[in-house]
């Protein structure tokens, strides 16, 4: 239990859709079990993302969890980070962040400056760029949880809305693996060892190369305060290559790891967000 007092406890909105409907997942599972582990520590109310704005400024610190892709809510979401910016509030993640919180931008900055990140590119006279394969993944700049995916034959890519999408080879791969950090500090991973059923997954020990394939892009972010996953797949030849750094409002699947390593994770999380609620000078 916290050593807090509960007038010493900093006040903590938690941003949450638990009405958000995702496939094989049940995303408000995870935010209620969350909530109820830092209401040890914070004085904690969790809101609907349309609400945060509204709220914000009566909390030391804003929580961005499961609150769905901002696709739906767009002109909220931008709302709530410009005055969030504006007001210097301190919202974890920090919005800082450079990947998908951004938008899709990064595979394409990560691609060019050659990290290993699926070959990406957003102009028609760049598929040159990209290896000739039978098909193509071509996706929205601003697109989540596949929204707006397509996979297309070569002889189809002259027809993307090039400037709103990316375009990416078709990767056959041997499994995805996720690893998921607190700030800077690798916590589990996991992986699905069936490509065809992505959120089937189980415990995965990464070796010291995949933490240093996934601790690349964490350095590269450097997002200070946060929850960052990365998602890789692992190639035919036995490399990594990135497919999504989630730095918005990652689902952490904390229901499918041990008790050890899911309290574990709640210490970290809840000792980065009281670092952040700290006063500041």
């Amino acid at each position: 239990m916290s050593a807090l007092t509960p007038a010493a406890r900093p006040r903590l909105l938690l941003v949450t859709d638990l009405a958000y409907q995702a496939r094989g997942r049940r995303y408000c599972d995870e935010d209620i079990r969350l909530a109820n582990r830092l209401r040890e520590d914070f004085e904690l109310a969790l809101c609907h993302p349309l609400d945060a704005a509204a709220l914000m400024d009566s909390f030391d610190v804003v929580l961005v969890r499961n609150s769905g892709p901002v696709l739906n809510h767009l002109r909220a979401y931008q709302d709530f980070r410009d005055r969030a910016l504006e007001r210097g509030t301190r919202v974890y993640n920090e919005l800082t962040g450079r990947a998908d919180m951004a938008g899709k931008q990064y595979l394409l900055d990560l691609s060019a400056a050659g990290y290993p990140v699926i070959p990406t590119v957003d102009r028609a006279e760049d598929l040159a760029r990209l290896p000739v394969v039978p098909e193509y993944v071509v996706k929205p700049k601003l697109g989540a949880d596949s929204i707006g995916l397509r996979i297309v034959p070569r002889g189809q890519l002259d027809s993307a809305d090039y400037g709103s999408v990316l375009v990416q080879p078709l990767v056959r791969f041997a499994y995805e693996v996720s690893f998921y950090f607190v700030d800077d500090a690798f916590q589990y991973a996991l992986h699905a060892p069936d490509p065809e059923r992505r959120w089937e997954l189980e415990r995965y020990e990464p070796t010291a190369a995949d933490l240093e394939f996934a601790q690349r892009f964490i350095a590269w972010n450097t997002i200070g305060h946060g929850i960052q996953r990365v998602d890789a797949c692992r190639t035919p030849e036995g490399g990594l290559l990135l497919v999504e750094l989630e730095d918005l409002n990652p689902y952490l699947s904390l229901d499918l790891v041990d008790e050890g390593t899911r309290d574990s994770f709640v210490a970290a999380l809840r000792a980065s967000l009281l670092t952040l609620a700290r006063p500041r000078p």
